[in-house]
């Protein structure tokens, strides 16, 4: 049976290799055939356009003289979309463009690469002067563009190439012929600061005051690019300071200037005539765009010509703007001129941001720019006017010099959250897993006493009609519910412990309990709450009590209390851990002004209440 099969094998190898064969041998007759013709055919059949490009790149007059008889490979384009007439038009002798053009069919002047260039707007580009005027003289049309709608004269301007832009004009080229974005030559000119260009449009008729989409004049584009010589001609030749907005999205064109910041801009336009209280349609003025750029010499031009109740309906103040550019020395400029450090947002301007921040405070805190930030404390900022407090974003940025800054200047360390509201202030959250900024807020006179505020106390903390789950948001989340979750119970201990030392004796509900117990801190939590605390610890937090949270974060205030410079660290949380050797000095140099301070405390709280001493205990309470 194998041997069946072995040769059937054999004879199918023998039937392949015959099949082979015929076809070698029908592929070499086939070949033949197209030989004989290809040698019996004229040679001008077997031109490639290629060769032509290679005879006009390498300036081979004979060859080409020979090679464009094959008029159809004139036609023929490369990779590109080049005709030999476009390759040609790029070479430095006009003998080759004569030869070529001369043999091309009619229309090749016309003809587009794949980039929509036409062979004058090709020796435009390429500067090649003789070419474009032997193109012109023979019909090519001055005003052809490219796929970028850029005309030859816009391409002889921003490649620098002045005696093209001229033979241009002299051929009657469009001069106020629109491109992209309705732009014309000037506009382009102007744009790029070319002067010499400029001057020869406006020579040739070119209007002085023609706008793009965007409703830019030239004076406009010159002005924020900061060209001055250009302004000055366009000024000198008839453009107008005065040029109305059509549109919403248009601005005026002292405010380009101001962009550029260019004094000299600035004040030739002011000569002129330009105002400087044109708002734009979002309500800018040139005086905010130079105080956001930072150009403090506009700046010093633009306050006293700006007034300040156009600034007031603008709904926003150069302060604002100043703050979010991060300029300290525009601010300061500003500052010294009178501007109102409390200036806010109006709303309609406010609702642009989703914070929905009002001060100038505000952006420099959220641009963590502390130096700008005690300017504006300093002249009077008040730091709790925003909707999301300005020390939340100082602490979520972590800068401790910008939230001790906020803290000395008055910032709200008992601030409540508008989200994900909490029975305790809402700073601490930020400084769980931080001690330093966590101590800051405790010396500066956080409430810790709510942290310990428990409703539940030793019963269970879950509700009776508790189901697991719960679509409605949660209000008034307590201490312990925050501070036990996985992910932060194990600092649960070592934030408690700092606590306690702010606070007199304290009830440590069962669910902060049941964490704390398997914390190392425990045992010392332990022994300061079975432990009467000491009398020096009661007088401090009396007499903190008595200062108020803004006369303690007052290094002035604090330095006209009558007592040693020791006591005074330790009412601040100053003093050393070893402090036990001050409590004696603290009773006989500190009594007089704690009796001082507790009758201001008890002169304020009964102004406060309605109720008579006598019904509230009065001192035997306390």
């Amino acid at each position: 049976m194998e041997e069946v099969y072995e040769t059937a094998e054999d004879d199918w190898d023998d039937d392949e290799d015959e099949a082979t064969q015929y076809m070698i041998e029908q592929s070499l007759l086939e070949y033949g055939k197209h030989a004989d013709s290809a040698t019996s055919s004229d040679p001008l059949d077997c031109i490639d356009h290629e060769e032509i490009f290679t005879a006009i790149q390498a300036g081979n007059e004979d060859a080409l003289k020979v090679l464009v008889q094959r008029k159809e490979a004139l036609s023929n384009a490369d990779s590109k979309g080049w005709i030999p007439l476009h390759e040609a038009a790029v070479q430095h002798k006009r003998s080759i463009l004569e030869i070529t053009y001369a043999a091309s069919p009619q229309g090749s002047g016309q003809c587009r690469t794949l980039r929509g260039e036409t062979p004058l707007f090709l020796t435009v580009v390429h500067g090649l002067r003789e070419n474009a005027t032997f193109l012109l003289q023979n019909g090519c049309d001055p005003d052809c563009k490219n796929e970028d709608d850029d005309s030859a004269l816009v391409a002889a301007i921003k490649n620098d190439q002045y005696d093209l832009a001229l033979l241009l004009l002299r051929y009657n080229a469009t001069v106020d012929q629109k491109g992209s974005l309705q732009r014309t030559a000037l506009h382009e000119a102007s744009v790029l600061g070319l002067d010499n260009f400029v001057y020869l449009l406006l020579q040739s008729g070119a209007d002085p005051n023609v706008i793009d989409v965007c409703e830019h004049t030239p004076l406009g584009l010159a002005a924020q690019a900061g060209h001055f010589n250009v302004v000055e001609i366009l000024l000198q030749k008839g453009a107008s300071v005065w040029s109305k907005p059509h549109s919403l999205g248009s601005a005026s064109v002292l405010f380009d200037a101001a962009a550029s910041g260019n004094p000299d801009i600035i004040s030739l336009l002011l000569e002129y005539g330009a105002d400087p209280n044109v708002p734009t349609h979002t309500g800018h003025l040139p005086i905010h765009r130079a105080a956001y750029r930072g150009h403090l010499l506009v700046l010093e031009q633009l306050i006293p010509v700006t007034k300040k109740e156009v600034i007031k309906e603008s709904g926003m103040s150069p302060l604002h703007s100043a703050a979010a550019g991060s300029h300290s020395q525009c601010l300061d400029l500003l500052l010294s001129s009178g501007f109102d450090t409390n200036f806010m947002l109006h709303p309609r301007v406010r609702r642009n941001y989703e914070d929905e921040r009002r001060s100038a405070l505000f952006f420099t805190v959220s641009n963590n720019d502390v130096q700008s930030a005690r300017l504006l404390l300093e002249a009077g900022a008040m730091p709790n006017q925003d909707p999301v407090n300005c020390l939340q974003v100082a602490m979520r940025l972590g800068n401790y010099e910008l939230i001790n800054t906020l803290l000395r200047y008055g910032a709200n360390v008992n601030y409540y959250s508008r989200v994900n509201t909490t029975h305790f202030p809402s700073a601490l959250q930020y400084a769980l897993k931080d001690e330093v900024m966590l101590r800051m807020l405790l010396n500066n006179g956080y409430d810790v006493q709510r942290c310990f505020d428990c409703p539940y106390g030793q019963a269970s903390h879950v509700p009776v009609d508790y189901e697991g789950w719960s679509a409605s948001v949660i209000k008034d989340i307590v201490f312990c519910e925050v501070i036990t979750v996985y992910w932060l119970k194990h600092i649960s201990a070592q934030v408690v412990r700092i606590m306690l030392d702010y606070v007199d004796h304290v009830t440590l509900c069962s669910k902060l309990k049941s964490v704390l117990v398997e914390q190392k801190q425990w045992p010392e939590i332990c022994q300061i709450q079975e432990n009467a605390r000491s009398l020096k610890h009661l007088c401090r937090l009396k007499i903190r009590d008595c200062l108020g949270r803004l006369r303690l974060r007052a290094p002035v205030f604090i330095s006209f209390l009558p007592l040693p410079a020791s006591l005074k660290d330790y009412i601040r949380f100053k003093e050393a851990r070893d402090d036990s050797g001050c409590e004696e000095e603290f009773f006989v140099l500190g009594t007089s002004s704690l009796e001082l301070l507790s009758r201001a405390s008890d002169q304020k709280t009964s102004r406060r209440c309605a109720v008579p001493r006598s019904a509230t205990g009065g001192r035997q309470a306390a």
